[in-house]
């Protein structure tokens, strides 16, 4: 599960960044569209860089950090749906992809602590 998670959240944020970049966003949103591509390329940063712990503890921090960032970009891409009326169904499709995400780290989470 863990690379196809890793595989999941690297093109999440390619694929995100490649609709920013046909997107003509005025210039005083763009301090929006700069806070949303960090969190979505933070989530899967975050979980390379589990991947590298030395200890489950480490491990399990990463993932809650990533799990904090993928909540991060589901909050910052509606930001842009309903503040920035972009209408657009790719846009809505990056929310679902946020949450299925959101949600596999989530569990991915709870089955570590009962571990």
């Amino acid at each position: 599960m863990a690379s196809d998670i890793k595989i999941r959240c690297y093109k999440f944020s390619v694929n995100f960044l490649k609709w920013l970049r046909k997107k003509d966003i005025k210039i005083d949103d763009k301090w929006l569209v700069k806070q949303v591509a960090r969190s979505v390329a933070s989530i899967g940063a975050n979980i390379v860089e589990g991947q590298n712990s030395s200890s489950t503890k480490e491990f399990l921090r990463y993932n809650e950090i990533a799990l904090k960032s993928a909540n991060e970009s589901k909050y910052w891409l509606c930001l842009m749906r309903d503040g920035l009326e972009i209408n657009d169904e790719e846009l809505v499709q990056f929310i679902k992809e946020g949450d299925e995400i959101f949600k596999i780290i989530a569990k991915g989470i709870i089955t570590l602590k009962a571990k």
